[in-house]
């Protein structure tokens, strides 16, 4: 094997078969071999000590090739390695027929990127473009050094919570620290800060310089200090995007592919709620499914790929409409200004009320998928709230690992709003117990959450059962408090649209246009809405994606007609 070098990103191929690694091998190099360092292994043992002597040396991985059917270490359980030494390498699972459960194994254990049927012949069709768009993707988000961001904080901290789901929704690598431990207490001294106040997040230090630290920081604080955009480069846009979900990052993609000088803005991080799903199984052209943290880091990629900008961490508290211009005013006082603005902000999960629950949110209650606890339930007793497909996916998910899942539903069945296929996978999970007709009316404790009451709505009757992880899926709200009279909206809170805004055939009030407005043109000329934002919407992914698209057609067509 190659002695590994720091100077080109390594491709590794592992294959048990030495004929088959050398040909892999051959057909990487003829391809890549002068831009990258390609390295073979004839086992998963042999390719994990090559990874990490790559890592000792300071060099990164591009991708990881890997068979399926080793001994001793499969192809899956050697890219998990790969992927904690390296996690923004590329995964690709080599099988020698089409093996659906492997894939579907790889999916779900290391959120693998392809699998390619062997052999590939010829290469040039089979087996370049896949690995051409695996290593685009690579370059365009390069690697991160593993702990370039430390969090220091304490384990039933609702901030330390929050500043965690931050950076693993914006796929931020971090380290996690309890204050109590010693490498935590080294590294607050070193930066000189004490843990009186938590959490606190370090960036490494760097030559003789102590580590930079930020003390309990906001969430824009926190996106410049890792490196996520917060401010606008330009004055004026064609369009600003308002939300990062489906509907907001197809409308960013289109926009900005047609040359519209787009920025998009976003509160928290790029997905919205599809971001956060497990497993998106019935989306068009994914046969085996793929997660939310995928979806979104394809269009972030194919966002950033086109030029458009993207504000982190940025809330809109206003929207003004001055002359020709839409102005987005932030809550710290600046704002950004378009010719158009396209609003597509999406829902929230609506929050659960009784005793206690406010007061353990962030601390055993999460509301969504709260990626930064799924690791923490593994073995433990977990309930989900909710009885859409959220809900099912997320159940799914963690009854992989977790003892026990008990999906809790208001209605009498979960087959009323979740999609068959969900329900067929929930009810075949043996740990998994669905009860219906059920409640979380309150929440007891200490430090942390340590029981939830229950009520059976049918006979009202209480109980109190142990709980310390409630993920709660219920029903969706939308965040669109900061429109309140300057667009139309219904009674609750969804922005009418198009045909809607007509009544008994007048246009909506202070519409100043000798025209009707378009399909998804808000009761503002020039003001759009895509997405779950939009009243009387299609609750799904693709309706979202497509509605950002018809968005950007419109756009284009009041921007020729103004």
């Amino acid at each position: 094997m190659p002695e590994p070098t720091a100077d080109r990103p390594v491709l590794m191929t592992v294959d048990d078969d030495p004929a088959v690694s050398r040909a892999v091998a051959r057909d990487l190099r003829r391809r890549y071999g002068q831009s990258h360092r390609v390295l073979r292994a004839d086992s998963g043992a042999d390719a994990v000590a090559a990874l990490r002597e790559v890592k000792v040396r300071g060099g990164t991985v591009a991708a990881v090739l890997a068979d399926y059917r080793m001994p001793q270490m499969d192809g899956v359980q050697l890219l998990e390695q790969a992927v904690d030494l390296f996690p923004a390498a590329r995964r690709v699972l080599l099988t020698a027929y089409a093996d659906t459960s492997a894939a579907i194994r790889a999916i779900n254990d290391v959120d693998l990127d392809h699998y390619l049927l062997k052999p590939w012949d010829p290469p040039e069709e089979k087996l370049y473009p896949v690995l051409d768009a695996l290593l685009e993707a690579w370059r365009a988000a390069p690697p991160r050094p593993a702990g370039e961001v430390a969090v220091v904080g304490d384990r039933w901290s609702a901030r330390s919570f929050a500043v965690r789901d931050f950076l693993a929704r914006n796929e931020v690598p971090y380290r996690w620290l309890l204050a109590e431990e010693p490498e935590a207490q080294r590294l607050l001294a070193a930066a000189g800060v004490t843990p009186a106040r938590l959490p606190v997040v370090l960036a490494p230090a760097r030559g003789d310089q102590p580590p930079v630290a930020l003390v309990d920081p906001g969430d824009t604080a926190l996106a410049e200090h890792v490196g996520l955009s917060t401010r606008a480069r330009e004055d004026f846009y064609d369009v600003a995007v308002v939300g990062g979900g489906p509907a907001g990052l197809s409308a960013a993609v289109y926009a900005a592919s047609e040359g519209l000088r787009t920025v998009l803005v976003e509160e928290r991080a790029t997905g919205g709620q599809a971001g956060q799903s497990s497993r998106i199984e019935n989306y068009l052209g994914f046969p085996d499914g793929l997660s939310g943290a995928q979806l979104a880091d394809r269009a972030r990629r194919q966002v950033a790929k086109f030029g458009a900008e993207t504000l982190s961490a940025r809330s809109v508290t206003r929207l003004e409409v001055s002359g020709s211009a839409r102005v987005l005013h932030f809550a710290d006082g600046t704002a950004v200004a378009a010719h158009t603005v396209l609003l597509a902000t999406g829902v929230s999960y609506r929050t659960l009320s009784g005793p206690g629950l406010e007061e353990f949110t962030g601390r055993g209650v999460y509301y969504g998928a709260a990626l930064s606890e799924i690791t923490s339930c593994a073995g433990q007793d977990v309930f989900v709230v909710g009885a859409a497909n959220s809900a099912g996916q997320s159940a799914v998910n963690l009854a992989r690992t977790a003892r026990s899942v008990t999906l809790l539903a208001r209605g009498p069945s979960i087959e009323a709003s979740m999609s068959a296929y969900l329900v067929e996978q929930v009810r075949s999970c043996a740990n998994v117990e669905v009860l219906t007709c059920t409640e979380v009316v309150g929440a007891r404790g200490g430090e942390h959450l340590g029981s939830v009451v229950l009520r059976e709505r049918s006979s009202g009757r209480e109980r109190e059962v142990p709980a310390h992880h409630v993920f709660v899926f219920i029903g969706a709200e939308p965040r669109t408090d900061w429109l309140d009279g300057v667009v139309e909206r219904d009674a609750r809170g969804f922005v009418r649209a198009g045909p809607d805004l007509l009544v008994d055939g007048r246009r909506p009030a202070g519409w100043t246009l000798e025209r009707d407005p378009y399909h998804l043109e808000t009761s503002v000329p020039g003001v759009f809405v895509a997405g779950d934002a939009r009243a009387e919407s299609v609750k799904r992914v693709a309706s979202a994606v497509g509605e950002g698209a018809m968005a950007v057609m419109l756009v284009h067509r009041y921007l020729a007609r103004s």
